[in-house]
């Protein structure tokens, strides 16, 4: 992922915030043997979320959450907004095309920039919005001031019938430069498309490469996509290649500027839902909120690089680590996308895989493709590979009924609090404190607002002790389909590490 490194405090926070969470240095003074003190954690100035098109189905019924968490020394200024994508772009060009030839969208003035469609009035409170059909399009949004630290926004969806049926889940994302999503498939009865979506004034340049059980697959389509300035391009997967893969990894290179990208994976048979970006390449890896009654979990991980890796497959369930009977190890060639089906490797308990080396550490990158139900009742879902909570994760788009928080705690004890916020139309927040024991998986009841009216967010907060991990699990009942979607909840990158300079740095703006 970006990592920016900035001599000047006051451009920090507001780059970070865009190009991902970054630890940011000033260069040593003269005469000092250093300029910067311990670093401190500052909000961050502004981010910019990504939301992909929801859905082509005349059935779909989309609604959106946005939230950002209260978060101390964030002053009383900032806003947030989404805007749809395609009318931004359309309204830039339209003001181009007058200001420099008097020609196109009409007379000058006329071409105003889209309404937003999501408008947060405070922190620590929701607001929603909703969509149906299937010409709802992507979402560009921005946030500042107190707004910016740890927005999320969520899309889900509901589809009643046909490829893809059920419920489908995503967290909108930051714009970047690389993605990799293991789980993506050109079979009979897939239909997976990657959402390219970008947020700036110029066009972004991208590679998709797509890696199969034999390596990359052969595809000059996929080399040197244009997504134009402010909109969305959904590319459909097999249209990047002749051959039929059941499991595959995609890669989103972009050449130049940024894009948002998330893979919707729609099956004929199994439902779907939206596959999130794996975390960064990594020798170890934890893939958080297994649902305890998973009929099916299927693991797709890839080595990027020329090296083989070993890895040992480990299950985190309540009682402590498990090894999966007869997949204690799973090899990786390098380059080349491997699958090994788990079965039911949870059998009724919460669980969370997690993979480290046998030996040496080779990066690599993977996901979870799991199936609720049975016969012609399932549904599918997706877990990619993820980053700690960090300092806070966030969660949107919770209800009184039907949200599961699961946390793992791989290595050491760790006790965190969970914070459920105030509900989009009323309710007051409450939180309380859970201790996961290390080496487990902890299924939660996440805490409800007193006096809940609508929906809430929730934030895990570690307090002491290991690393943590997490994933919330939405599930719903669609004519006796067990729908469900899960999302994985990483650092929600509202601070920045800003070292402390022993002086002023300001002249070093002259």
């Amino acid at each position: 992922m970006n990592r920016t490194t900035l001599s000047l405090i006051a451009g920090t926070t507001a780059l970070a915030a865009v190009t991902g969470f970054a630890a940011l240095s000033a260069p040593d003074a003269p005469g000092t043997d250093t300029a910067a003190k311990a670093a401190a954690q500052l909000p961050v100035e502004r981010t910019s979320l990504l939301c992909p098109a929801p859905s082509t189905s005349d059935l779909a019924e989309t609604s959106y959450t946005s939230f950002t968490p209260v978060t101390k020394g964030t002053g009383s200024g900032g806003k947030a907004e989404l805007r749809e994508a395609d009318e931004e772009s359309a309204d830039a060009a339209a003001d181009g095309e007058d200001k420099g030839t008097g020609k196109g969208g009409g007379k000058s003035g006329e071409n105003k920039p889209a309404k937003p469609v999501l408008t947060p009035k405070e922190p620590g409170k929701p607001v929603t919005g909703d969509s149906s059909g299937g010409d709802a399009p992507a979402l560009v949004g921005t946030a500042d001031g107190r707004f910016a630290p740890g927005w999320t926004v969520q899309e889900t969806t509901e589809v009643a019938a046909g490829t893809g049926r059920g419920l489908q889940g995503v967290n909108c994302t930051a714009p970047d430069t690389d993605f990799w999503f293991p789980g993506a498939s050109t079979d009979a009865d897939r239909t997976d498309y990657v959402h390219l979506t970008n947020p700036d004034d110029s066009a972004a340049v991208v590679d998709i490469e797509l890696y199969g059980k034999d390596g990359a697959l052969k595809s000059e389509v996929g080399e040197g996509i244009t997504v134009p300035p402010h909109s969305s391009e959904p590319v459909l997967l097999s249209t990047l290649t002749g051959e039929r893969q059941t499991n595959l990894t995609v890669h989103v290179n972009v050449r130049s500027g940024r894009v948002g990208a998330a893979v919707q994976a729609l099956d004929d048979k199994l439902g779907g839902d939206w596959l999130a970006a794996s975390t960064d390449p990594s020798g170890s890896l934890v893939l958080p909120g297994i649902p305890k009654d998973a009929t099916s979990v299927r693991l797709v991980a890839l080595t990027p690089g020329d090296a083989d890796a070993d890895l040992k497959v480990r299950l985190a369930s309540p009682s402590g680590p498990i090894t999966p009977a007869g997949h204690e190890t799973v090899h990786v060639k390098g380059g080349m996308t491997t699958a090994v089906d788990l079965g039911d490797v949870t059998r009724g308990e919460a669980g969370s895989l997690v993979l480290t080396p046998t030996d040496r550490s080779v990066p690599v990158v993977a996901a979870l493709r799991v199936v609720r139900g049975k016969g012609d009742k399932q549904e599918t879902a997706f877990i990619p590979a993820t980053r700690p909570v960090g300092t806070r994760a966030t969660s949107a788009d919770n209800s009184g009924k039907g949200s599961t928080l699961s946390l793992t705690a791989p290595g050491a004890v760790a006790t965190v609090k969970v914070t459920a916020s105030a509900g989009s139309e009323g309710g007051t927040p409450v939180s309380k404190t859970y201790t996961i024991k290390a080496g487990t998986t902890q299924d939660i009841e996440p805490p409800v607002p007193g006096g809940l009216k609508g929906t809430y967010a929730l934030t895990v907060e570690p307090v002491s002790g290991g690393p943590v991990y997490g994933a919330r699990t939405l599930t719903a009942s669609e004519d006796g389909v067990p729908a469900f979607t899960v999302q994985t909840l990483p650092d929600d990158r509202g601070t920045v590490a800003v070292p402390e300079a022993d002086e002023d740095l300001s002249v070093l703006q002259k």
